[in-house]
């Protein structure tokens, strides 16, 4: 408790008062509590900044008394001084803390907050990130692109696609794009609701979807219904459709659209 006379014992309640707000501070399940809590910083700033001028005034009021460990009065004079110089420009920081704090309650008192999350809706043009592969991992999906074209490709790379989930995370991670990301070096290819994007020189391929066009499966399993239909088309086109389909150096169908400009891959 407070004793309102005996600065040493309520410095330290303070002292122990704010490490335990450093540790309750740590996560809000209520977030409108934070606005309570930053009007409470500002008070305590204010009086942070008194007692910081204060502190400084007794070193000056009682500088005739300072002495060194050796009793000699001109070290004791000087560190009495430069104590109270010290104290005081903390204190004149303190004012941009308050300055800070007192705008931040002020942001904070304009917030309304919901009692639960609202969902963040992300434009229907907009494209999301479901893959990005590059290097070693991408040479699986290269061989695969060269050997049984785009689709089989964009088929196998939509595994990873699991509707709302992947379109959050995706919102969450900033991998959200007016269009599928497109260099001098890359190809594109299409099909159904997925654009894939891929280069040879540069090694990557990359599978990108519509955000509101949601893939059928949402299946926390890998094994979706999506890669089994991928499997079983690829099966039935045959070694002819399957020859057709090559795609990686002569693009073939209406759905690969390839890049006007730039070298060939």
């Amino acid at each position: 408790m407070p004793t309102f006379h005996d600065p040493v014992a309520d410095a330290t309640e303070a002292a122990s008062a704010v490490r335990a707000l450093a540790h309750a501070s740590r996560s809000f399940e209520v977030p409108d509590q934070t606005y309570a809590v930053v009007g409470d910083l500002l008070a305590a700033s204010r009086s942070l900044r008194q007692v910081l001028d204060q502190v400084a005034d007794a070193h000056l009021i009682h500088r005739g008394r300072a002495r060194d460990d050796d009793g000699h009065r001109a070290p004791g004079l000087l560190a009495a001084l430069s104590a109270a110089d010290e104290l005081h420009e903390a204190g004149t920081l303190l004012d941009q803390v308050e300055l800070h704090l007192d705008a931040a309650l002020r942001e904070s008192g304009r917030i309304a907050w919901h009692p639960q999350p609202l969902e963040v809706e992300v434009p229907v043009s907009r494209w999301v990130l479901i893959e990005l592969l590059d290097g070693e991992d991408a040479d699986e999906v290269m061989e695969l692109l060269h050997r049984d074209g785009t689709q089989a490709a964009i088929e196998h790379l939509a595994q990873w696609d699991y509707g709302e989930e992947t379109t959050n995370a995706a919102l969450a991670n900033g991998h959200v794009y007016d269009e599928p990301p497109f260099g001098p070096l890359d190809r594109r290819g299409s099909h159904g609701v997925y654009t894939l994007i891929y280069s040879g020189a540069s090694g990557h391929v990359g599978l990108y979807r519509q955000a509101a066009a949601i893939a059928a499966s949402t299946s926390p399993s890998r094994e979706t219904p999506l890669a089994k239909e991928a499997q079983t088309a690829r099966a039935a086109r045959g070694p002819q459709q399957r020859a057709t389909d090559r795609s990686w150096f002569s693009p073939a169908g209406d759905s690969i659209v390839t890049q006007p400009r730039g070298r060939s891959l």
